[in-house]
């Protein structure tokens, strides 16, 4: 089983440089592979494979040896980062022609490159250093111990300028151990974030909603300042800080959340929505945004195998119009919050109605679609402490020196 530290770093002005100039020297590189690959598809209508794209980024350090300045792993996690961009192009060109709707999305030549990743060496980690090839030892805030065997290492800035570094560590996989603790179901909604099927209702914190005309007045600020401007620099910092708070609460919110469930239950029977259909409702999907259900689902996810618990995604279909006690349907509209039962006279609140069918619904099997994940990789950053510039640094000095501007445009 794998698992993720994220520590603080506080990297010194002449690593902040290094990284800098080493994330940029990626970005080439991925930028020199993608044009490749469009080349070679043209000529030969073939996909440059990975041993394709690694050979080439040796061929290039050898070359121009400035691409030195970045450990060899990382640059070869530039065109793992490349490859699986294609392969995800591909997959989605493939459910766009079974009749799909989805945006195929060419990858996309990059601007920026906010992260380096160390897949398996090229790093080491001390109480309070990590020691990075080329880089050196950056001091990190470790607020906790490490598990299990470190695998791969990620260092990364946000919007905010804040750097952090992501370890991903293998750890042995816990047997499932049953316990008394009660299974439940769980109905999501906007005015209550969750209704429990035993009756707990879990209510909506609201964090972005309550703060969205502060933040809106940040955006202001930011479109009156002046293009380029030193002013404008500053507000979108202040802006990016702020945005990145309001994320950390709504986070810190739902980590707790997460762990009280698992904590406290031993089956957990959740709504599989397909939120991304539901947001295309423009009414609705402000709303559902902020309530943040795929991230709740996907925390519960990950944590119930560590705690000993089983979740299962439900498919919702009329969970809301059947009676949980007899089995009878009755149509409700969306402003209808009780559910009355004709046949058996029911009267029960329509969320922990829905909550108990769901429940029925997981042990009895009839669970229907599993729930679903994705992880991405921000690669746009806004960087407090970003060095280059200047046309990156007159591009690394012609990337320093004998090097064709022509043959490698930025």
């Amino acid at each position: 089983m794998k698992k993720t530290f994220k520590y603080r770093c506080y990297p010194s002005e002449k690593q902040v440089k290094r990284l800098s100039t080493q994330m940029f020297l990626a970005k080439i590189i991925y930028n020199l592979l993608l044009e490749e690959a469009k080349k070679h598809y043209k000529e030969k209508h073939e996909t440059l494979s990975k041993f394709d794209m690694n050979s080439l980024i040796k061929k290039i350090k050898e070359e121009q040896p400035v691409y030195k300045k970045v450990h060899s792993q990382a640059l070869q996690n530039v065109s793992d980062r490349l490859s699986k961009a294609f392969q995800n192009f591909f997959r989605r060109v493939k459910q766009k022609k079974l009749g799909g709707k989805v945006k195929v999305g060419y990858p996309r030549f990059k601007k920026f490159v906010s992260s380096l990743t160390y897949p398996q060496t090229g790093f080491k980690l001390t109480d309070s250093k990590v020691l990075l090839s080329k880089i050196g030892g950056v001091k990190i805030v470790k607020h906790r111990e490490l598990e299990g065997i470190p695998k791969t290492l990620t260092i990364k800035q946000s919007k905010s300028g804040k750097w952090f570094a992501s370890i991903t560590v293998e750890i042995e996989d816990k047997p499932f151990k049953s316990n008394d603790k009660p299974a439940v179901g769980m109905d999501l909604g906007l005015k209550e974030l969750a209704v429990l099927s035993d009756g707990v209702i879990i209510p909506n914190n609201h964090i972005k909603k309550k703060l969205e005309s502060k933040e809106d007045k940040l955006h202001r600020r930011v479109s009156l300042k002046k293009k380029g401007s030193v002013n404008r620099l500053k507000a979108r910092l202040k802006l990016s800080k702020f945005s990145e708070k309001m994320t950390n609460k709504n986070n810190d919110f739902l980590h707790k959340l997460s762990h009280f469930l698992v904590n406290s239950y031993s089956f957990i029977a959740y709504e599989d929505l397909n939120i991304n259909g539901m947001i295309r409702n423009h009414r609705l999907a402000k709303s559902i945004s902020q309530a943040s259900w795929g991230k709740l689902i996907q925390l519960l996810q990950y944590k119930a195998e560590s705690a000993g618990c089983v979740t299962v995604g439900v498919n919702p279909k009329n969970t809301s119009q059947t009676c949980s006690n007899c089995g009878n349907k009755e149509e409700l509209k969306l402003s209808d919050r009780v559910f009355n039962c004709v046949k058996c006279g029911l009267t029960l609140d329509r969320d922990l109605n829905a909550s108990k069918n769901i429940l029925k619904k997981a042990l009895e099997g009839t669970a229907g679609r599993a729930g679903s994940n994705a992880f991405g990789d921000s690669v746009r950053p806004f960087a407090k402490e970003r060095l280059l510039s200047l046309k990156e640094e007159l591009y690394l000095k012609s990337l320093e020196k004998g090097f064709s501007l022509e043959a490698h445009p930025l």
